[in-house]
């Protein structure tokens, strides 16, 4: 089993600007979601976690060791898929391989080229091991950052934004390969995108603005939810008496009717009562509270 121990980090950046604000987690073996708008700090935890910037406070523990003060270890143990994975133009995915797993330090011949061919057939891009990986697919070429995300066995996987561009396939099928993955590491998928958290995650942390603001297993959360979710239907002109009046979570066309989300504990008589999901309770913990 391996764990991450994060302990009342906080960043701040030398023009003042707090980028993480006491952030406290534990994450063990399995898929971790950490869900959150853009711009709401999660890049900057992760940086902070792989050791590419250090906290003002606070303790980042990896499988009993600091990674402040041994930023290395962990570096040894990470594999990390970024949003837009860049390739090299004319070099073959074996090739690229190659060339990223002597850079990771593999340097025995004979375990490097295992090492490849078993991560390409893991993927399912044996066949297209000879092909030059910039005319891949979107999904071939998520595909093939796990792959090298993969080289060197590490024991956490950092994944941002993985699925953005994908078709409906292709996002199944990547989906599915994180899935197996995280049977034997840690996985932080860390995405705006409701639906792959609540398809993978047996955990979830939502921030925003550099704090945490909610933390549980997905199932549990939307549990907190229900009978306190409430729909309905309205004109366009009535949404803003609708806004001071209710707590309102969303709104969203739907067949070009304006329909609104609102939370409230209370049984409200004009609306639908709507089984809770994880984008309710995404919606709910952003919005703040009156």
């Amino acid at each position: 089993m391996n764990t991450l121990t994060i302990n009342n980090l906080n960043l701040t950046y030398k023009n003042g600007f707090q980028a993480i604000n006491d952030i406290s987690l534990k994450i063990e073996t399995g898929m971790f979601g950490l869900l959150g708008s853009n711009g709401a700090g999660k890049s900057s935890l992760m940086k902070t976690i792989v050791g590419l910037q250090k906290p003002s406070s606070g303790t980042i523990i990896f499988n009993g060791i600091n990674v402040s003060e041994n930023p290395g270890h962990i570096k040894q143990n990470l594999g990390f898929l970024p949003q837009d994975f860049g390739v090299y133009p004319k070099i073959s995915a074996y090739d690229l391989l190659q060339h990223i797993a002597l850079l990771k330090g593999i340097s025995n011949h004979s375990e490097r080229k295992d090492q490849i061919l078993n991560l390409l057939e893991k993927v399912n891009l044996s066949d297209f091991r000879n092909k030059e990986v910039h005319t891949f697919s979107g999904g071939m070429k998520q595909r093939f950052g796990v792959a090298q995300a993969l080289l060197g066995n590490p024991k956490i996987i950092i994944v941002d934004e993985p699925t953005a561009g994908l078709d409906p396939e292709e996002r199944n099928r990547f989906n599915s390969l994180l899935n197996e993955i995280s049977n034997d590491v840690i996985v932080i998928l860390s995405t705006h995108l409701v639906e792959d958290v609540r398809n993978l995650c047996s955990e979830v942390a939502i921030i925003n603005q550099g704090k945490l603001l909610t933390k549980g297993k997905p199932s549990e959360l939307i549990a907190g939810l229900k009978n306190k979710i409430w729909s309905k239907p309205i004109e366009k002109n009535q949404l803003e008496n609708y806004q001071s009046n209710y707590r309102m979570i969303s709104q969203q066309l739907i067949e070009r009717e304006l329909y609104i989300t609102v939370f409230s504990e209370q049984r409200l008589p004009d609306f639908t009562p709507v089984h809770p999901s994880l984008e309710h309770v995404y919606f709910n913990t952003l919005t703040p509270k009156p």
